[in-house]
């Protein structure tokens, strides 16, 4: 059954399935944490390899691209969700309108030193699959390998309506085409909405937009079915990830030497559950993250500490 503006609604059975819990979460951590272990406990913990890494926002801070939430884990701003998206044709205008900005400089973002440290530990046999709540690519940019994007990623999307994909790449070539002189606009703008190219870029390639500029802005259509649907292929807050990925996601990570947690505050269920599920097997967990996690209680090995210095550190320690 489809709604009145002929996309899908999120099925109802989806809600109650364990396996494709929806990001929803927002939960405020502790402001100070303290460390589990020794940086040399991560150095023996990673040279048994079997490693599955489980990464998120933070670790693609240092390339320029700011995460959702502050050291407390409440949201610095509030993403728009499925159902505002699916909503109405002015969501999806508002949404286009902001990410036709942010993903030039999403997509201009280069992997640092922490991708490329897994990316290293990957190629030596430390590490196996990767699993990353992150969007931008970053880890196959940098080399890696056997990377599960559990929330999809920006460099495509995708009609809610007949299902045709599209690249991104392709995508900004027609918006550019549909909004002459928009950018131009925007950068005029600029000193009225604030300083647009840095903090407030966000994870998604989402960014803070004057109502003005988003409702001269033409939003995408699909070039199949005609209809403006057209959704970048993420999953967005109120969203469910796909079973099957959760399924493949859970099984990497029981058959796992032990999980290791980069950058994320699992402060939503759909990475929380898989330090869960380790816990529950005895699979030993690493958090190596700046502030409090969400699955701290869980973790063998917490190390409140940068990351980029960190990983470096410990590729040095292993030997590569």
């Amino acid at each position: 059954m489809q709604q009145p503006n002929g996309i899908p609604p999120q099925s109802t059975a989806a809600a109650v399935t364990p396996a494709t819990t929806r990001l929803s979460t927002s939960r405020t951590l502790p402001l100070q944490t303290h460390d589990l272990g020794t940086f040399d406990d991560l150095v023996g913990l990673v040279s048994g390899g079997g490693v599955v890494v489980l990464s998120g926002a933070g670790l693609s801070t240092e390339s320029g691209i700011p995460d959702y939430r502050g050291p407390d884990g409440t949201r610095r701003v509030e993403p728009m969700t499925y159902g505002e998206f699916a909503g109405s044709s002015e969501a999806r205008r508002r949404y286009w309108a902001r990410s036709y900005i942010g993903w030039q400089r999403f997509n201009a973002a280069a992997p640092n030193e922490g991708h490329r440290v897994v990316t290293d530990l990957q190629r030596a046999g430390y590490v196996g699959p990767i699993i990353t709540q992150n969007v931008d690519g970053l880890h196959q940019v940098s080399g890696a390998t056997d990377v599960i994007e559990l929330h999809g990623s920006l460099d495509r999307a995708v009609c809610l309506t007949c299902g045709e994909y599209t690249s991104r790449i392709g995508l900004h070539e027609r918006m550019t085409e549909a909004n002459p002189g928009f950018m131009d606009r925007f950068e005029e703008a600029a000193h009225v909405v604030g300083s647009q190219w840095g903090e407030q870029v966000r994870p998604d390639g989402d960014i803070v937009l004057a109502d003005a500029l988003v409702e001269s802005f033409h939003a995408p259509r699909c070039l199949v079915c005609g209809h403006d649907t057209v959704k970048p292929d993420v999953v967005f807050f109120g969203e469910s990830v796909p079973k099957a990925v959760v399924e493949q996601c859970f099984s990497l990570v029981e058959s796992a030497g032990a999980v290791l947690v980069l950058g994320s505050s699992l402060s939503v269920m759909s990475g929380y559950r898989f330090v869960r599920r380790a816990h529950q097997r005895d699979v030993p967990v690493a958090i190596v993250t700046r502030s409090a996690t969400r699955g701290d209680a869980e973790a063998t090995l917490r190390l409140h500490a940068p990351l980029g210095p960190t990983l470096t550190e410990l590729r040095d320690a292993l030997g590569h």
